[in-house]
């Protein structure tokens, strides 16, 4: 059967129906013929229906490559090398200001000096270049197979510097910003290909030099010899040079003098840089074979304007800064910030007077107890501004801080943080036993000498004995209560109450308290009475947390950051509930019980209203006092040690004291003197 239908035919056979067309030529009538895409695809079934011929495929792929290329002419054709250079040429001071806006110090200029690249030995140049780019003279700018690898790392959250050729990161330097995203980085080629086509290989690379960051405040490779060579660059050897290209990775991860870590980082990438030289045949084999021993550099050079305390200040607000805000350290050292400090110029003028008066008769030239004597203190206020800080005799004879060192013990100032605990967790005497509640009226044994006792028995220590209480003086005070043994200082019942409380439950309150945990010592009976070395920072803003009803709030050093009047964000704390009202209240009343009629009777003097504990070790290694008025808790120790190796000496013999005097005698009366000057109540 045969049927005509607007010039087509449509034919049956053998039950199917099947549309014909005319010949070709031969117009339709009727209707326009369709354009109409054949997806899903017509005569196919289940699956093979919605997969697409490889004509569509080809259409497809076709269709997105010229809008692709078409878009990257445009990108191309519109993206112009700009005109302006980046910040670093207008590098300014970084300004610190104390608490009340008045200026505490100006920090630079940022330390830059162009070279002509004919001053930079040819050895240095291809130090760098072999770690960062050994095709430069030959690339056009851009390394396709490093944007292949950037564009994969991006993608999957990597690093995208290593996609960079020497020009692209110049380019980086001084036209665009650090930000690595996609839009960045497709302006970066493209401006690369065009500088390319434009300047010298030998210019890009001498900018390229002149413009890096290397770390320590240097911008550029001349300042960078200066600062960690003390000598022009014209002067580096092939393995200084190695180890200057080494920086150009991220200079605060290579510079030795920051950590060990850093230093086993630097060590290990200068000695691959020597290697790449002899491979790309910039430095022969003999004259690598010279260079096995690393390059140390020198110590960092202290500014001039940081003498006295301003120079512990001023690392602390950057430590600060850089570790609360977006601001990296290359941005920082770029300068033109104005940094509003937490510090109060009257109160660090105060504690340097204090320890200048409480140091009196200390004589290092005559008397060996009294050398490599060491106090640091610190002063924080309820909310966390650190207010004041002790951090050495003079920051450009000693860049050490004294105040934030974690390397000296806290002895048994550590007690009333265990008090706290026992306040709040209860004890658990038996094994399997219930908690019973703790309270200040709870008794213990106050003798010297009686046995450390666990839910199963005697604790016995690693050399076999069993471990014993030890009292100052070895006094016996017989059965006590735990409010009376915090305000006498009686360490025996205190150790056994860390062992009740459970001692990982006073670490952990202890960590509320704010003390770090790298800084918490080993889980043994020692524990409560100070195996652990948190700073006099830390420990001062721990008792704080005493006076303020049990809330607590991490040190803080700066108050906010601006650059160029524009207000920067800037991550403060915020106040935790680390104790109870009623917990923070009792060991508020020990403490003023201690300086009333106990442990600390010796700082009444200073004012009324005040809390104290001295803290003395076992090993009479260090001495402490820790105490608040209303406005302020003070930290003071002091220890004796080599800052070449911090191991501790004994504080026996003082000052010409006699042996039984107390280790907590001369930081009580620097505290005294410093909290009575201060007038705070």
């Amino acid at each position: 059967m045969r049927a005509q239908q607007d010039g087509g035919a449509e034919e049956e056979k053998s039950g199917r129906r099947r549309w014909r067309f005319p010949p070709r030529g031969r117009p339709l009538r009727g209707r326009r013929p369709s354009l109409r895409v054949d997806y899903p695809r017509g005569g196919r079934r289940g699956v093979r229906r919605w997969l697409p011929s490889w004509r569509q495929l080809l259409l497809v792929a076709g269709t997105g490559a010229a809008a692709l290329t078409g878009w990257l002419v445009w990108f191309y054709v519109n993206t112009a090398v700009p005109e302006d250079l980046n910040s670093f040429a207008t590098q300014q001071n970084n300004v610190y200001y104390w608490a009340d806006g008045t200026e505490m110090a100006r920090i630079g200029p940022t330390n830059r000096q162009e070279v002509p690249l004919g001053q930079v030995p040819e050895p240095v140049q291809w130090a760098v270049l072999a770690a960062e780019n050994e095709t430069f003279y030959t690339d056009p700018g851009i390394s396709v197979t490093g944007i292949g690898r950037a564009v994969v790392e991006m993608v999957t959250g990597g690093d995208t510097q290593g996609g960079s050729t020497i020009t692209q990161q110049y380019v980086k330097n001084i036209y665009l910003n650090q930000r690595q995203d996609m839009s960045r980085k497709l302006s970066e080629i493209v401006i690369a290909i065009k500088l390319d086509d434009r300047m010298s290989k030998q210019d890009i690379l001498a900018g390229y030099l002149n413009t890096s960051w290397f770390g320590r405040g240097s911008y550029g490779i001349e300042r960078a010899a200066a600062a960690y060579y003390g000598k022009p660059v014209s002067q580096l050897d092939p393995s200084e040079g190695a180890f200057l290209a080494a920086l150009l990775k991220g200079a605060g991860q290579y510079d030795p003098a920051v950590s060990a870590a850093n230093r086993e980082r630097a060590e290990e990438r200068w000695s691959w840089i020597l290697d790449r030289m002899v491979e790309v045949g910039k430095l022969s084999a003999a004259e690598r074979a010279r260079y096995t021993v690393f390059p140390e550099p020198r110590p960092q050079p202290k500014s001039a304007g940081l003498s006295g305390q301003i120079g512990y200040l001023v690392d602390m607000a950057r430590t600060y800064v850089e570790s609360h805000s977006d601001i990296t350290p290359a941005q920082f050292d770029l300068g033109g910030h104005q940094i509003r400090t937490t510090f109060e110029k009257p109160k660090v003028d105060a504690l340097a007077a204090a320890v200048q008066s409480g140091t009196v008769g200390i004589d290092p030239d005559n008397r060996e107890a009294d050398r490599l004597l060491k106090v640091g203190a610190a002063s924080v206020a309820p909310d966390g501004r650190v207010v004041a800080l002790y951090g050495g005799p003079d920051y450009l004879k000693q860049g050490f801080n004294n105040a934030n060192t974690s390397t000296v013990p806290i002895g048994s100032a550590f007690t009333p943080v265990v008090y706290a605990a026992g306040l709040s967790q209860g004890a658990q005497r038996q094994r399997g036993g219930t908690r019973t509640p703790v309270t200040p009226t709870s008794t213990y044994n106050g003798d010297d000498g009686v046995n450390v006792m666990t839910p199963e028995g005697p604790y016995w220590g690693r050399d076999g004995k069993i471990v014993k209480t030890a009292n100052d003086g070895k006094r016996n005070w017989g059965t006590i209560t735990l409010r009376n043994a915090v305000e006498q200082s009686v360490n025996g019942p205190l150790m056994q109450l860390g062992m009740d409380v459970g001692l990982d439950r006073v670490q952990k309150t202890a960590t509320d308290l704010g003390l770090l945990p790298n800084s918490l010592g080993e889980l043994v009976p020692a524990l409560g009475v100070g195996n652990s070395t948190p700073s006099a920072l830390r420990t001062a803003d721990a008792y704080a947390a005493f006076a303020a009803g049990g809330s607590h709030t991490d040190p803080y050093s700066v108050l906010a950051i601006s650059r160029n009047g524009v207000q920067l964000p800037l991550s403060l704390p915020t106040a935790v509930q680390a104790l109870t009202p009623a917990v923070a209240g009792e060991v508020d009343a020990a403490l003023k019980g201690s300086v009333r009629d106990g442990a600390a009777k010796s700082v009444a003097e200073a004012g009324p209203g005040l809390a104290a504990k001295p803290g003395t070790t076992a090993d009479r290694t260090a001495g402490w006092c820790v105490g608040y008025n209303g406005q302020l808790s003070t930290a003071v120790t002091v220890f004796r040690a080599d800052l070449k190796d911090m191991k501790l000496l004994s504080l026996e013999g003082l000052g010409g004291a006699a042996p039984d005097t107390s280790d907590a005698a001369l930081p009580t009366r620097i505290w005294t003197t410093y909290m009575k000057s201060t007038g705070a109540r």
